[in-house]
């Protein structure tokens, strides 16, 4: 991915509009964007707005309800304290590339919105709108194409640095490796497999075992809500309830992830495609009317002229044959009078005449052979019918056919968006898990040791019911014949339990290289023969000298707990596959000048194929600007606040 270009519009501090240049370039190994500004000035802004572009209500702050997602976005939009005409719009447009399966793409995202309502989002792929797609499925879209969990190993800021860096409780690193390694969705498969040959047994064993098992659901349910309650409130002891509400939006993330909603929109999708059926079959019925009619003369347009005028041409001629018969007659009248009546003045005329217009006559009706021999009706009623109904019939056929073209469009996007929508049942525990938070966080805080224990108990008690249910179904499984996908499922299940172990243990291996590598070459002399071991299930990682010997994270430094934490993150990303930019807001705040140079000289160019940060003038000097990361910056601007028009503007090079 490569973001090309930012667009600003009445976003925080920016005034207007500003198109900011964010190409890197490759070929001259200049990976970074640098920006430069004081506190306050809109730096921040920056990555808000690449977040908020790509991800909406996940973009950064934690909102349990779209009212407050709202509130905050008509927060966002530019104010001056001294004027009262400030806009009530503002935009974000997000221009990047995009490699899909070896296939490049450009994509351009447009959010925009007004205050007190909710925004829109515009999404296209190489110029063309993806019309087809509503509001959610756009952003499910943009979720699947790159999730917001991945994301936060590359998009960042001091604060989330320093959090990895000084997390004690050991369940930051953990929920990003896992989400990292998908481990995740091995256990949400893992998890539907079981539901199905449940499901499929259950059907096929008789009333007491599903009574058996009626009853030991029930009380494995409320074995699992009871330990759910006691866990959400011990952990509400040391999170307040912002935090509750981020577990909400992750798991509204997972929802829209796993296709939320196209599953909200299914039923809709799939009433217009049974209409489009049915035009679509109607449409066809008028075309082949048109063909038994009388559209094929419109598509031999110079044979049927050639035929008019051949017909035009015999009308002519039976015209002049039938007016020769009648001066024939009259000449010969003409001749027996003159006879009569002899003089040599009248017989040289009469003469005259008559061989004129014999030869007139008999030339004239020699032009033609006549072939058809139609009547002037005939002639008339087929001048129509080519002339006028033909091309009206060719006008209808092509019209039914242009409409025909869209439908079966529209026909191919609502089957896509079926397609998309994933089965009800699989979104069920997400359902539940977002009603179980809401819940829990109404509840009243109990003590923490005390609920664990609870939890704890219950959760022993659900395993063991489980455990009941498992010997029912495998007593019942003996006496059914099971068809292949059940067999397949069941084959499965080990399968995935080994694939699990087997993923885990290869990409940890990975993990720990790229750790140590990132980390040794961040630390520089320090630590050389540094080694790292991380725990295939709790994820911690273990740091050991050359000697062997443990070295305890909180005895280290504040600058190497957070030379710790940006190690993490770049190994993070590289283990992760994903070719994504970096965007960093005030990394070096808390480094000493020894930290700051490690970082200027051995990460910042060489981390990503674009890296854009967002620096203050006593993390990055001058110096620092036109010794050390000068040949590799692509570009640089300075954010400058105006402080009579409270408003930032960017131009160009570096503070």
């Amino acid at each position: 991915m490569i973001i090309k270009k930012l667009i600003l519009n009445n976003f925080r501090v920016f005034q207007g509009r500003h198109e900011i240049t964010l190409m890197t370039n490759s070929h001259e190994n200049k990976p970074i964007i640098l920006f430069g500004g004081l506190n306050g000035s809109g730096k921040t802004s920056i990555l808000l707005a690449v977040r908020l572009a790509l991800y909406g209500k996940m973009a950064f702050k934690p909102l349990a309800r779209q009212q407050e997602y709202v509130e905050w976005l008509s927060s966002m939009i530019y104010s001056n304290p001294t004027h009262t005409d400030n806009s009530t719009q503002a935009s974000i447009e997000l221009v990047f590339t995009y490699n899909q399966a070896g296939v490049e793409s450009e994509f351009n995202i447009i959010r925009n919105w007004q205050s007190g309502s909710q925004d829109t989002l515009r999404l296209s792929r190489n110029g063309q709108p993806l019309t087809e797609l509503s509001y959610e499925q756009s952003q499910g879209f943009l979720n699947g194409l790159i999730p917001s969990g991945v994301a936060d190993l590359f998009f960042f800021d001091g604060e989330k640095i320093a959090d990895l860096a000084e997390d004690e409780t050991g369940l930051i690193l953990p929920i990003a490796i896992r989400r990292l390694l998908g481990l995740d969705l091995i256990d949400k498969l893992h998890h539907d497999l079981i539901v199905f040959l449940k499901r499929h047994n259950v059907d096929n064993m008789d009333k007491q075992y599903q009574q058996q098992l009626t009853i030991l659901e029930q009380e494995k349910h409320s074995d699992l809500t009871m330990a759910q309650q006691w866990c959400d409130e011990a952990a509400l002891i040391k999170r307040d309830i912002d935090q509750l509400t981020i577990k909400i939006n992750k798991q509204e993330h997972v929802l829209s992830t796993q296709g939320g909603a196209f599953a909200l929109t299914k039923t809709q999708e799939s009433e217009k495609a049974e209409n489009l059926l049915r035009e679509k079959e109607s449409l066809e019925k008028m075309l082949r009317q048109e063909i038994d009619g009388l559209f094929p003369l419109a598509l031999a347009p110079k044979i049927l002229t050639q035929l008019l005028q051949q017909l035009t041409q015999e009308s002519q001629v039976k015209q002049t044959l039938s007016f020769k018969k009648e001066l024939d007659l009259f000449l010969a009248q003409l001749k027996v009078n003159t006879a009569q009546h002899p003089s040599s003045k009248q017989q040289m005329v009469y003469q005259a005449i008559e061989k004129q217009l014999i030869d007139y006559l008999n030339n004239k009706s020699s032009l033609t052979e006549i072939l058809f021999d139609v009547s002037d009706t005939e002639l008339g009623r087929y001048q129509h019918m080519i002339t006028i109904e033909s091309i009206k019939a060719q006008s209808r056929f092509q019209q039914t056919k242009a409409r025909l073209s869209e439908v079966e469009v529209a026909l191919e996007n609502a089957s896509l968006n079926i397609q998309r929508a994933p089965d009800e049942e699989q979104l069920l525990t997400i359902f539940a898990a977002i009603r179980e938070l809401e819940r829990s966080r109404q509840q009243q805080i109990e003590l923490y040791k005390q609920r664990l224990e609870q939890a704890r108990q219950a959760l022993a008690s659900a395993k063991h019911r489980a455990l009941q249910m498992q010997k029912i179904h495998d007593h019942a499984r003996t006496h059914f014949s099971l068809n292949n996908a059940v067999t397949y499922a069941q084959k499965l299940l080990p399968l995935l339990e080994q694939y699990s172990l087997a993923l885990t243990t290869s990409r940890i291996k990975l993990l720990e290289k790229n750790f140590i590598a990132a980390y040794t070459r961040l630390n520089r002399k320090q630590h050389q023969y540094l080694s790292a071991k991380i725990d295939s299930k709790t994820f911690n990682i273990e740091l050991t000298n050359q000697h062997g010997q443990l070295i305890h994270r909180h005895s280290l430094s504040a600058g190497e707990k957070q030379i710790y934490a940006i190690a993490i993150l770049e190994a993070l990303g590289k283990t992760s596959g994903r070719q994504l930019p970096i965007i960093i807001d005030t990394p070096l705040g808390r480094l000493d000048s020894e930290h700051r140079n490690k970082l200027i000289n051995y990460y910042f160019p060489i981390v990503s194929h674009q890296v854009i940060i967002l620096s203050t003038d006593t993390e990055i000097d001058q110096h620092d600007f036109r010794h050390d990361l000068h040949r590799y910056i692509a570009h640089s601007y300075q954010i400058v606040f105006d402080q009579q028009q409270h408003a930032s503007h960017i131009k160009n090079g570096y503070l």
